[in-house]
């Protein structure tokens, strides 16, 4: 009875918690400031932003032509950088649960083992 009561606690906090990130990124993000970010602003600091290598490694990673910097490339203006939001926070939320998932089947398999072991 505890383990299902953990479970469903830990899953009302995943849903609030991934609900709030979505929340944040879809109707926050368009008041984003428009000042360059860290290292743009760096590399206009030290004169160095127009040495930028015409075709960098990015452009070539296949989602390149779905993203233009912070919003989504053939999407209107004023919802471009919202559902850029959704699509990374959705992305981030799926790599960290896969990763999650995968350290814990493989410290259950260990630990499962270290027992047979016994």
């Amino acid at each position: 009875m505890t383990s299902n009561h953990s479970h469903e606690r830990n899953r009302i906090f995943l849903i609030t918690g991934l609900g709030i990130a979505l929340l944040i990124a879809i109707f926050l993000s368009p008041f984003a400031s428009s000042d360059p970010d860290g290292l743009d602003r760096v590399s206009q600091d030290l004169n160095f932003d127009e040495k930028a290598a015409e075709n960098a490694p990015a452009q070539k990673l296949p989602f390149y032509n779905v993203f233009n910097e912070y919003a989504l490339r053939g999407v209107p203006e004023t919802v471009a950088t919202p559902l850029a939001g959704l699509v990374g926070t959705l992305a981030t939320f799926g790599l960290a649960w896969g990763i999650g998932k995968l350290a814990v089947r493989n410290s259950n398999s260990t630990s499962t083992n270290s027992h047979d072991e016994s």
